[in-house]
């Protein structure tokens, strides 16, 4: 018995993600939005070097480590690249050992969630997550107070080949932001606390 359309997207989380990789530096963009309609937005800025494919990888690992943070269960991500989204759904192989890493590592997150659907969609509808990404490279990216934005120091990757990615890990990027709005605690400085309130006083889940 085949499963009511309307069922399937009941409890659908979308995703959208873009990378941008520029002489200011590399970064992403992703905009995260549940079934209510309660939209979290985030830029994260790398402290490393990434290639456009590179980060267009981190882009959609990153919405998914958010995710399943947060316990969602079903999920459509977007992303305006070819490559990344051919790879995911099995479309093209990956030949190039960076691309089979990364490759690796987001089959290894999807048994995360009941549903998880990769789809291509032009640039053109990608808008928010693009700008994103562009503000996440650009020079001015600490005196944005409206968005959430933060830095990864290291390739996903680096530690994909040699840790399950379910063990427990030290405190990351994304700690802070989950522990407030699945646990209501914040950082111990003030100054960091009152930002990520502010910054994610609008979502909810």
């Amino acid at each position: 018995m085949e499963e009511n359309p309307s069922e399937s997207e009941k409890g659908m989380w979308k995703l959208s993600v873009d990378g941008s990789s520029c002489l200011t530096g590399s970064g992403t963009g992703l905009v995260l939005t549940s079934p209510d309609g309660w939209t979290l937005e985030y830029a994260l800025r790398f402290k490393f070097k990434a290639t456009n494919n590179k980060a267009e990888w981190e882009a959609l690992i990153a919405g998914l480590t958010i995710a399943k943070h947060l316990e969602v269960q079903k999920i459509e991500a977007s992303s305006d690249s070819q490559l990344v989204v051919g790879l995911a759904n099995g479309e093209y192989e990956a030949r190039e050992d960076l691309m089979i890493k990364y490759l690796s590592h987001f089959q290894g997150m999807k048994s995360a969630f009941e549903v998880l659907r990769i789809v291509k969609v032009p640039r053109a509808e990608n808008v928010r997550a693009d700008q994103l990404s562009k503000l996440a490279t650009a020079e001015e990216l600490e005196k944005n107070q409206t968005v959430l934005v933060d830095y990864l120091d290291r390739p996903t990757i680096s530690e994909a080949d040699v840790m399950d990615i379910d063990v427990p890990q030290e405190p990351n990027w994304m700690n802070p932001f989950v522990n407030w709005l699945r646990n209501g605690i914040l950082p111990e400085d003030p100054v960091e606390a009152r930002k990520l309130v502010y910054r994610a006083n609008r979502f909810q889940f």
